[in-house]
């Protein structure tokens, strides 16, 4: 049986996706930006964009029944490679003593040009 947690997005049944999918023990996290009651949160401070998106995708895995303790993977795209230290200290804050596998990737472009860090993560429940 899946489960699944709304992002609440407007375009979420447009585009067809969740925040989260849990299936059995694991939860997979759909890309997650720093978008707060429909507006991107700290434009230009890439280091709160990403405490923000952890912020909510912890939320997400609490929704399932998990905590950062179970993600076991993330994922990480930058709008601007130079950003990639902020990012990672934030990263590193919350991850420090969990550290999942991780990607960091610079991209063309995310979908606003305010967002600047998109995340998504795996966790697996033991």
């Amino acid at each position: 049986m899946k489960q699944k947690v709304s992002s609440g997005a407007k375009w979420e049944a447009t585009v067809g996706y969740s925040r989260a999918v849990r299936s059995g023990n694991i939860i997979e996290v759909a890309g997650t930006t720093a978008v707060v009651d429909g507006e991107v949160a700290f434009a230009g401070d890439a280091y709160k964009q990403t405490q923000c998106i952890l912020g909510i995708i912890g939320d997400a895995l609490q929704k399932l029944g998990a905590g950062m303790q179970d993600v076991v993977r993330t994922r990480i795209y930058l709008a601007d490679v130079r950003d990639w230290q902020a990012v990672g200290r934030a990263h590193g804050e919350m991850f420090g003593d969990i550290r999942p596998a991780s990607t960091m990737l610079a991209v063309g472009a995310l979908i606003h040009p305010d967002m600047l860090v998109e995340i998504e993560v795996t966790a697996i429940i033991d």
